[in-house]
């Protein structure tokens, strides 16, 4: 066969090749041209006795069939001897496999020493001798393929194996260190955990199925993990009975606990779900990969906490989206549960409840927060609570509440709602929870309010945590009021206002409200914001909810249905009115520190965006712009022209990966005289990635390329000691970086990006072999669920995808109402069907623009590998 793998000069070791997986190896080499040292003790199979035979009879067979082969009886604790066998008689050395091993099975309670060291000494002090003898002279000749031998049994444990599974999974340790440190040299090291029938196998199974493992179906892969082609290095395999894969570790995510909180083990419990929750696993490669997180958290401050508040991870954490809508009869019967049109003749309260109303219906403004906190109920319902709110709605009191209209709200509409915990107080006794909600038109993504509510949780202070902004911002001046409004509520008020979506039963039920305390249901503190919305707007708007821009209050008291408010309003400016209210009958300040804002002019009509028009794109930029890091690496080329020993002394390749903004670069300092390329060539042996700027700020000498790495901002992966040889790099002469402004451009190698076209247009095609996609695969469509416009570039085309529903469909034109618009040129529309590119890239250089829902930029991946 012309693609045969052949091991034609090359000299190879097998210990315990007298029968078994050994022999299957030495017979299979020596039939590829190999010259084979076949080692066999000849003990045992639990390590008593000395034979030749066994090696002898391989040797014969190997001979037999035109192969050469010499025998040797030594122990592999003799290690020296076997390779000096192989220099002896072949002059060379280019292959070890270590196979050689003995069972000394028993429970652990009844295992004497002498079971647990004779296999150590076979195992793992055996294949450490052979391979220590070799190692010089596979390093000193340039080339050298090593294979241990583990076993599943070391790798998952076994009952009555301890000091086997012991020995087996060292040699999986012993085995990726020596795959780092021979690397260079060209001295790759693998491991295999092989299960075939042997002597090893026959007293644990059933014969029949020991017969069939036969070790022929392990020796394959051994032989292409020796072949010199090979450049797998440092793997973990599992083979036999025809099967065979490749292992690696696996993690879960796990938590982190930031660094100055006190780490109980009832913390630990109470996070153990999240600690062994495989559900997003990740799979550390090398010893930079493992101790990322670790180092990432070792910058990390914690703001403390309790059993009931865990500020760390409460804090920044964003809801799923909500989506709620309302229409004239919502408002309308808001606007009469917060007191409005109490006059049905007064035309200008009218406005609020009466949709045909002359001058035109009106949202009263103040209803902007009623969506968002329903929005907020329906999670609670739901069970839906922030990572580390560990109270219940027993504790929780309504402590502040900002609302801002950003546009006066349409009399009907369709909202998309985004909440976060924007900051958390430790009050003392008390903490205060403060959630940030966008609320967007969800039909043209205009964002329309912003409500922010600050929930006081009784009982839930005292960490040490910070302690928020003071609590006299706000305070009524000491002067007369400006303006005062008194309004008695009617003694049914609560219970017209919680139609607006007030669930809780203190509002409404005697008895619950007797088992709080009070004599009977009081009213929710946002009925008597928006009494004090009405009356700010009557003092100064004249009623017209247009003016209102944002409130701000705090809730200080409860109030009774039927008890009289009294408003008071201090003109700060002619924008700012200072708000205090109070009930009457009680003489108690149940609104403080309250401010609302208002338009001094009428704002102009919302020219709304199209449905298309949701996310503003990512600018471009600057033709023939530069970017500083890609000068650097221009002038780092130029210094390594001028210093070509560089290659001697550094001997690596290393890969920088820059992200804000993201480019990549291959500085090879192992082939040639050396060069810098941009984009990803060839096989790094050290990849580096960090920010644009602590890039330049790491080969400017600013930042310490060592606290960059223990700060977290710093990955290194592959061989991380090379690392250190990169200190030549602050000798570069930044001056250099400016000597031409195409400096980048003159990098050795082309950049790794999408391929160009061929000036035919490429859509017609994508677009075709995505709809034979959608027709063999229409599940699809119902993954997406999206409408998407295509307008592609150079040369234009539009195409609409429309993947709402099983099977979808791909048509060329345009279609009103996409959930997302995709813009992007031919050929990277291409590059994209090919798999050459991620969207994430073409977004991130300005190549892809998308406007809508941007999420639908996440769910591309029914382009790739398209043709």
């Amino acid at each position: 066969m012309a693609n045969e793998l052949r091991f034609d000069g090359r000299v190879a070791i097998v210990t315990g090749a007298g029968q078994g997986l050994g022999r299957a190896h030495a017979l299979l080499l020596a039939s590829r041209g190999a010259k084979v040292v076949v080692n066999d003790l000849g003990g045992t199979a639990t390590g008593g006795g000395k034979s030749s035979e066994a090696a002898d009879k391989v040797v014969a067979e190997i001979k037999a069939a035109g192969g050469e082969a010499v025998a040797n009886y030594d122990s592999v604790e003799d290690g020296a001897k076997i390779v000096q066998a192989a220099l002896d008689h072949f002059k060379r050395l280019d292959i070890v496999i270590n196979n050689a091993g003995i069972l000394r099975d028993t429970t652990f309670h009844k295992m004497t020493e002498q079971d647990w060291e004779l296999i150590y000494r076979v195992h793992l002090l055996g294949a450490f001798r052979v391979t220590h003898a070799a190692w010089p002279h596979l390093r000193d000749a340039g080339y050298g393929r090593i294979i241990f031998t583990s076993s599943a049994a070391g790798i998952y444990g076994n009952f009555g194996q301890a000091n086997y599974s012991t020995a087996k999974l060292g040699l999986v340790g012993f085995a990726r260190t020596l795959a780092l440190e021979g690397a260079k040299k060209n001295v790759f090291v693998n491991v295999i955990a092989p299960i075939a029938g042997s002597r090893l196998t026959e007293t644990i199974l059933p014969k029949e199925v020991t017969e069939a493992l036969k070790p022929e179906y392990v020796s394959p892969l051994v032989a292409v993990l020796c072949h010199e082609s090979s450049q797998e290095n440092g793997g973990l395999f599992e083979v036999g009975g025809g099967f065979m894969s490749k292992l690696r570790w696996q993690r879960t995510e796990g938590t982190r606990f930031k660094l100055g909180r006190n780490i109980t083990p009832e913390l630990v419990q109470s996070h153990w779900e999240r600690i062994t929750d495989f559900g997003k696993a990740t799979f550390p490669a090398d010893v930079a990969e493992a101790t990322q997180p670790v180092m990432e958290n070792l910058g990390s401050k914690s703001r403390g906490g309790n059993e009931l508040i865990d500020v760390d991870a409460a804090l920044g954490y964003e809801f799923p989206p909500i989506t709620t809508s309302y229409d004239e009869r919502d408002l309308s019967l808001y606007a009469l549960g917060v007191g409005a049109a109490r006059d049905p003749l007064d035309a200008k309260e009218l406005r609020f409840v009466y949709e045909n109303h002359g001058e035109g219906f009106q949202a009263l403004p103040s209803y902007a927060v009623v969506p968002a906190v329903n929005a907020v109920l329906k999670l609670v319902a739901e069970g839906k609570q922030a990572p580390g709110l560990n109270y219940g709605l027993d504790r929780v009191l309504h402590g502040e509440q900002y609302t801002e209209v950003i546009r006066p709200l349409p009399t009907h509409a369709k909202l998309r709602h985004q909440g976060k915990i924007k900051d958390i107080f430790d009050k003392g006794k008390n903490a205060l929870v403060l959630t940030d909600i966008r609320t967007f038109n969800a039909d043209t993504g205009e964002e329309l309010v912003r409500n922010e509510m600050t929930i006081f949780v009784r009982g839930a202070g005292g960490w040490g945590g910070e302690r928020g902004p003071s609590s006299d911002i706000n305070a009524a001046p000491e002067r007369a009021p400006d303006a005062v409004v008194n309004e008695k509520t009617s003694e049914n008020q609560a219970l017209l206002y919680r139609l607006s979506g007030d669930w809780n039963p203190l509002h409404a039920d005697p008895e619950f409200a007797g088992a709080f305390g009070f004599p009977k249901p009081i009213l929710h503190g946002l009925c008597t914001f928006g009494y004090v919305t009405r009356h700010v707007l009557k003092s100064f708007r004249n009623s017209d909810g247009r003016y209102f821009k944002s409130i701000k209050v705090r809730f200080a008291d409860s109030v009774f249905p039927g008890e009289t408010l009294q408003t008071e309003m201090w003109k700060e400016s002619e924008s700012r009115i200072i708000v205090r209210c109070k009930v009457l009958e009680r003489n108690k300040v149940v609104i403080s520190n309250a401010a609302v804002e208002l338009h001094t002019e009428l704002p102009k009509p919302s020219s709304a965006p199209k449905a298309e028009a949701q996310a503003p794109a990512a600018a471009a930029p600057a033709a023939g712009q530069v970017s500083a890091s890609a000068e650097v690496f221009a002038a780092i080329g130029r210094y390594v022209q001028k210093h070509p020993e560089l290659v001697g002394k550094v001997a690596n390749v290393y890969l920088f990966k820059l992200t804000q903004p993201e480019s990549s670069w291959t500085l090879d300092l192992k082939n040639g005289q050396g060069s810098v390329a941009q984009g990803a060539v060839g096989k790094a042996d050290c990849t580096l990635e960090l920010t644009d700027a602590d890039f330049m700020a790491m080969t400017s000498g600013k930042a310490d390329p060592q606290k960059l790495y223990f700060g977290g901002k710093l990955k290194i992966s592959g061989n991380v000691m090379a690392s250190q040889k990169l200190n030549f790099l602050t000798k570069v002469d930044p001056q250099e970086a400016g000597a031409s402004s195409g400096a980048a451009s003159k990098a050795e190698a082309p950049k790794a990006d999408a391929p160009k076209s061929s000036g035919a247009a490429s859509a017609p095609a994508v677009f075709k072999a995505l709809k034979e996609r959608l027709a063999k695969s229409p599940e699809l469509a119902t993954e997406v669920g999206a409408l998407i416009q295509f307008k592609v570039t150079s040369p234009e085309s539009a195409w609409v995808v429309d993947l709402r529903s099983g099977p979808g469909s791909v048509s060329e034109g345009t279609q009103a109402g996409a959930t997302a618009t995709l813009s992007l040129a031919d050929e990277d529309l291409l590059a994209l069907a090919k798999g050459a590119v991620a969207a994430r890239e073409l977004f991130q250089r300005s190549k892809l623009r998308v406007d809508g829902e941007v999420r639908v930029a996440h769910r591309l991946g029914f382009l790739k590998n398209l043709v």
